[in-house]
């Protein structure tokens, strides 16, 4: 770096805003650690996610990825992803059903213990969206295993889909 850059930064210093002041967690129903508390009570444990993508084009995806991220932090609440259905508390599925998951889905399904729950995530997963039903889709996720809440929305807010985990979670 030439040292006319140099002077330069130190003469005119650092030019960047100041960084935001942490505001209310995006979920109601309060703090971080008092929904972390109320998992806990529920299930006397941390809670244990798997997805699926039963036919998504991954947009409901990059949202489920967004729950990681440092703003939703649903690890500090106690709830994380595993890759085995028989770990998990929960199924959160995106997507229609194509033709050529119908099986994986209902496998994956059964190897969860009981209780079962399952969050169909966006508007191909709740009632098909554009996909709809036919002979390389089965339309929505209830046509082929029980549902217990749908997130709507092409893809829906990460914030939603949490809210219909601790739905689901806390009833």
């Amino acid at each position: 770096m030439p040292w006319r850059t140099l002077k330069q930064i130190a003469r005119v210093g650092i030019l960047t805003e100041a960084p935001p002041q942490p505001g209310p967690w995006p979920v109601d129903g309060g703090p971080a650690h008092e929904i972390a508390a109320q998992l806990r009570e529920v299930l006397g444990r941390a809670v244990a996610i798997r997805a699926v993508d039963a036919g998504s084009c991954n947009g409901c995806e990059l949202e489920l990825h967004a729950l990681t991220n440092p703003y939703y932090n649903i690890e500090g609440l106690g709830i994380k992803f595993v890759a085995s259905p028989r770990h998990a508390d929960l199924l959160l599925v995106t997507g229609p059903v194509a033709a050529h998951m119908e099986a994986a889905l209902r496998r994956t399904y059964e190897a969860v213990p009981a209780p079962k729950r399952v969050v169909a995530v966006g508007s191909c997963a709740c009632d098909g969206g554009v996909f709809g039903e036919s002979y390389a889709s089965r339309g929505r996720i209830a046509n082929v295993i029980p549902v217990d809440a749908t997130v709507e929305g092409c893809p829906p807010a990460p914030v939603e889909i949490l809210r219909a985990i601790l739905r689901v979670l806390t009833r």
